[in-house]
């Protein structure tokens, strides 16, 4: 049981999870953003490694992802930084990235170095099941690694059941099937998907991401799943001065 799945096992309501991008603003903080993000009582994180075509994110995310590939953020850089994880963060950690970065370091490479500094759990909105599950299940499970799945409102029920079956954390449910940085509407559509979700009594926790920028849209999300994720709300505080400062605010006006 990694911390992910004990973090579940303890915890059923209200989750807040938060993503930032490796190596953004400055290539050195990402230990520094992530410790800071625990002391104001964040439960779980996404620490995004970058991509120079970052297809689901919206500019603030695509902005952080070039700056930092600009810094000389790669994979080997952030498991180096990350080598001392543990000294500093008890809460569960995932990566979150596209598969191509993965495929060119090594799919096994890439889990065996996860475990090792301490990573629960991978998130790669572009790995196809079916590719998962036929060719990399195998190094995620060696790992003890959780590999998160995305759904939308326009995915099948059929698919969720197959994406329940496979899954052994959470599943990441997207409010939309636009990219990043798009702000919630709570129209009719969406709180018919929110309740389609929940009716089915998926086996695995569910959280919710993309258009979650405040407690008002936080609040909605924790009605129908057990928790939710911040990012371009965040990222784009990163892009301000003396922003480590402004983290525990930030954390407050999300979940006070």
């Amino acid at each position: 049981m990694n911390r992910l799945n004990q973090l579940f096992n303890t915890k059923k309501d209200n989750l807040l999870s938060i993503y930032f991008t490796a190596g953004y603003p400055q290539l050195n903080t990402t230990l520094d953003i992530a410790e800071a993000l625990e002391k104001a009582g964040v439960d779980f994180l996404e620490i995004g490694f970058p991509y120079s075509d970052p297809v689901a994110d919206g500019p603030a995310i695509q902005h952080s992802s070039q700056t930092a590939l600009e810094n000389g953020m790669t994979l080997n850089v952030l498991f180096e930084q990350l080598k001392d994880l543990r000294k500093h963060v008890s809460i569960p950690i995932m990566l979150m990235g596209y598969v191509n970065p993965i495929v060119q370091y090594g799919v096994e490479r890439f889990c065996k170095k996860a475990a090792e500094v301490g990573v629960d759990g991978i998130i790669v909105p572009d790995l196809p099941i079916y590719e998962y599950e036929k060719l990399y299940s195998g190094f995620f499970k060696d790992n003890n690694l959780s590999n998160i799945f995305m759904v939308t409102p326009q995915t099948s029920e059929e698919r969720i059941c197959k994406i329940d079956e496979l899954s052994n954390s959470f599943i990441y449910l997207l409010s939309s099937s636009t990219i990043t940085g798009i702000n919630l509407q709570l129209s009719n559509s969406i709180e018919d998907y929110y309740k389609r979700i929940k009716a089915m009594q998926l086996k695995n926790p569910t959280i919710f991401g993309f258009g979650i920028t405040n407690n008002e849209s936080f609040k909605k999300a924790c009605e129908y799943a057990n928790g939710a994720i911040v990012g371009t709300a965040f990222v784009k505080l990163l892009g301000t001065e003396n922003y480590l400062e402004k983290i525990q605010g930030f954390v407050k006006s999300i979940r006070p």
